[in-house]
């Protein structure tokens, strides 16, 4: 599993809205070139955000996007998760997922373990967390 710059560009919005005061709606062509984003893509990606249920869109002359969630509520995690599914590093471990090998297999305690340490990692930070102190910027 790769993060992709999709989820990338999510977090970034996520903070985006968050860092505005509670309610403020702003539109995703101001986010696009603040982040150097760009815009369509932007705008796909937070569709996939107002089906997860994190923001609401606007549309028309004061049209735009809010975070209609509170923003400690919402991990890193929480954003992946919305754009690109469960987070699985290895097709073993995904919910769907079915291997004969699983129950004899030396590998997939490995993988799980490891796949938990970074879930783990992923669910402490919070968009509220990555708002205050500014950390906005992703290495993907």
């Amino acid at each position: 599993m790769q993060i992709t710059r999709q989820s990338e560009y999510a977090i970034r919005a996520m903070i985006e809205l968050a860092s505005a005061p509670e309610g403020t709606i702003l539109q995703s062509r101001a986010i696009a070139e603040k982040h150097d984003l760009p815009e369509k893509f932007l705008n796909k990606t937070i569709q996939l955000l107002s089906r997860a249920g994190f923001i609401e869109t606007k549309r028309g002359m004061n049209g735009g996007i809010k975070l209609i969630v509170s923003p400690g509520s919402v991990t890193i995690a929480d954003v992946i998760t919305a754009i690109e599914g469960k987070i699985a590093i290895n097709p073993c471990l995904a919910e769907s997922s079915y291997c004969k090998h699983q129950p004899t297999c030396r590998v997939h305690s490995i993988l799980q373990r490891a796949q938990g340490a970074m879930l783990a990692e992923l669910n402490k930070e919070t968009i509220a967390d990555l708002a205050e102190t500014g950390q906005d910027e992703l290495v993907v």
